[in-house]
């Protein structure tokens, strides 16, 4: 198998999240950017890509579902990763000595009662294993990262506290992109993204296709087009896959009261 790309260092969760689906032997490639991920899958220089769309306490990361807009790929799979975050330093680095801590803003967002208590600078890195990498080849020894516990062990780095997040419950949900989805297993979800027509009610109806149907939704978000001011995107979830009937009924009737419908991908739900 081709190798799998994610983005970030690595010690980076998304790179977790690759070998939690596919295998701790997995081949892997590290992209700086998540547009690098979905590059690399497109023009087949990897044959999946795995990227972060949602997590509990955050929420979505918006930047990859604009993304699908832009690229013609499948959501092929999905996995949960459980977020543990740790304030990781140089070795010798006490805690009094800190002045400024680094991570990606959703892993300093998620840990901003701890901050707030720290009181120290913080500033945005691009990855929470990027953050550790860095302070490490710079030798800083007045700073500090927020990253996972396997990040501080990949670079000989000292933990100075652990399990850091405002709430326990930290997950974060990738999807897995390639340029085919997968077939029914029976478990499955699909993804999609469309835009209502601006008609009264053609939101109620296009959700009500799939109430009629008796499928469930499991997610259901809108975004700017970034077209036209207040116009929205809609992206959903809903349980089954797009080649079972009552599913593939519900997206034609959907056509009825959307200006545009794209299948994002139907996938085993995650375990």
């Amino acid at each position: 198998m081709k190798a799998v790309a994610f983005q970030g260092e690595p010690g980076a969760y998304s790179e977790s999240a690759v070998f939690q689906f596919f295998g701790a032997k997995t081949e892997v490639k590290p992209c700086k950017d998540f547009k690098d991920v979905f590059e690399s899958v497109c023009i087949e220089e990897t044959k999946f890509g795995v990227v972060p769309v949602e997590n509990s306490l955050e929420g979505s990361i918006n930047q990859n579902y604009d993304l699908f807009l832009k690229y013609n790929l499948k959501v092929c799979g999905e996995v949960i990763v459980k977020i543990e975050h740790c304030l990781i330093t140089n070795p010798g680095t006490a805690l009094e000595d800190i002045k400024v801590v680094y991570s990606h803003p959703q892993a300093l967002a998620q840990c901003r009662s701890f901050l707030e208590d720290f009181g120290r600078e913080l500033i945005p890195a691009y990855d929470t294993a990027g953050s550790v990498k860095m302070i490490k080849e710079k030798g800083l020894k007045n700073a500090a990262a927020i990253a996972s516990e396997r990040a501080a062990n990949l670079y000989d780095m000292h933990i100075l506290a652990k399990d850091i997040a405002d709430n326990p419950e930290n997950y974060t949900r990738f999807f897995v992109l390639s340029n085919e989805d997968s077939t029914a297993t029976g478990k499955d979800k699909t993804s999609i993204i469309f835009s209502a027509k601006h008609e009264p009610g053609s939101l109620y109806h296009a959700i009500g296709e799939f109430a009629k149907r008796n499928i469930n939704l499991t997610k259901i978000e809108s975004r700017p087009t970034k077209k036209t001011a207040w116009e929205y995107n809609f992206y959903l979830d809903f349980e089954g896959h797009r080649s079972e009937t009552k599913c593939d009924d519900a997206l034609k009737a959907l056509d009825k009261y959307a200006i545009f419908v794209k299948v994002l991908g139907s996938y085993p739900k995650a375990k």
